[in-house]
C-alpha cells in the first residue's frame, strides 16, 4: 500500500441469531446468505440460543450488527433482554434489528428496547442489505 493510501474498511460483521425454542430457521438462513453474498461477514448462531449465548457471539466476533430472527412470538422478551445485555456490556454501538413475524403494534416497544428496525415477512433481502450498509457503524456515533 502506498503512503497516504486509505486502508480498505473491513467488511461488516453480522451475527444472525435464533433465540429460545424457535426452531424455524429457513428465513434466517436466507437472510444470512443474502448478507454474505452482499459482501458482509456473517456468523449464524443456529437455533435454540439463549440471550447470553447470542451476546457472547456478538462480543467474541466484535459484530457490527445483531439480527434476531423470531417466528415464535417471543420477540419482545428476547429483544428486551438482549437490548439490556448489549448496553450492560458496552455494545450499544451494535445495530440491532429484528426480523420475522412481528406484529406492527410491537415496533414501538421493540424500539424502546434498543431495536433499530423491524423487518417482516416478505421484506426483500436487498432492502435489508441496503438498511444495514446505510446504518451499521453509525449507531452511537452521533
Amino acid at each position: 500500500m502506498t503512503a497516504g493510501a486509505e486502508r480498505p474498511e473491513a467488511p461488516l460483521k453480522v451475527v444472525v441469531a435464533k433465540p429460545g425454542l424457535d426452531g424455524h430457521d429457513r428465513g434466517a438462513k436466507v437472510v444470512a446468505r443474502a448478507l454474505r453474498d452482499s459482501g458482509m461477514e456473517v456468523v449464524y448462531t443456529g437455533i435454540y440460543q439463549t440471550p447470553e449465548s447470542i451476546l457472547r457471539a456478538v462480543v467474541q466476533e466484535d459484530a457490527d450488527v445483531l439480527g434476531l430472527s423470531s417466528l415464535s412470538g417471543a420477540h419482545l422478551e428476547y429483544a428486551k433482554e438482549l437490548g439490556e445485555l448489549l448496553r450492560a456490556n458496552d455494545r450499544a454501538d451494535v445495530l440491532f434489528i429484528v426480523g420475522g413475524t412481528v406484529p406492527p403494534e410491537d415496533a414501538e416497544a421493540l424500539n424502546d428496547y434498543g431495536v433499530h428496525a423491524v423487518f417482516g415477512p416478505g421484506t426483500p433481502t436487498g432492502e435489508l442489505v441496503d438498511y444495514i450498509k446505510a446504518n451499521a457503524r453509525r449507531v452511537g456515533s452521533a
